[in-house]
Formats: structure tokens, C-alpha cells, sequence
């Protein structure tokens, strides 16, 4: 069952907000995902298999070794993901 309450749906404009704010794809995509992860921890938004998956790829897609920028591949897949994501938060 799906979070309720004006809590779970704040996180979630809030993780929208992010996802759609202006910027570098990679460094949007990290914040929105650590904002994602206070909501779990805060027990506003309960974290889903699906979710755990989409939230570990985009982790993987957002990797770099020291000083290494992220380029197109990296924020096209960040975005992607980040969409999924979005539509899976209204089963967290």
C-alpha cells in the first residue's frame, strides 16, 4: 500500500521538483535521489523492491572516479531513470 498523507505527497513534489529543476541532468538526479532517501529513512515514503532497484541503477549510471565528468550518456540515463522512478513513487 502507498504512503498517504500530505508528508508522503510532499516528498514526492519534492523529488519532482528536483528532478525537473534546472541544471546538470547528473548533479539534479543525486539530489533528488538524496531526497528520496530521507523520505525513506523518515518513514514518509516506504521504499519498494522496484524502487530499490531504480534508485541502484541510477547509482550505477551516476558513478565517476575522482575528477571525472559525468557527460551525455550519464544524464540521458539519469533523466530515464529519474522518469521511472517518478512513476513508481505512487506505489512508496
Amino acid at each position: 500500500m502507498a504512503s498517504a498523507g500530505p508528508a508522503a505527497a510532499a516528498a514526492r513534489a519534492a523529488f519532482r521538483d528536483q528532478m525537473e529543476a534546472k541544471g546538470h541532468a547528473v548533479e539534479n538526479a543525486r539530489a533528488a535521489v538524496a531526497r528520496l532517501e530521507t523520505a525513506f529513512a523518515d518513514g514518509v515514503l516506504v521504499r519498494t523492491p522496484l524502487l530499490d532497484q531504480m534508485v541502484g541503477d541510477l547509482m550505477v549510471a551516476l558513478e565517476q572516479d575522482d575528477g571525472q565528468r559525468l557527460g551525455g550518456k550519464s544524464a540521458e540515463a539519469a533523466r530515464f531513470i529519474l522518469r521511472a522512478i517518478d512513476r513508481e513513487l505512487a506505489n512508496a
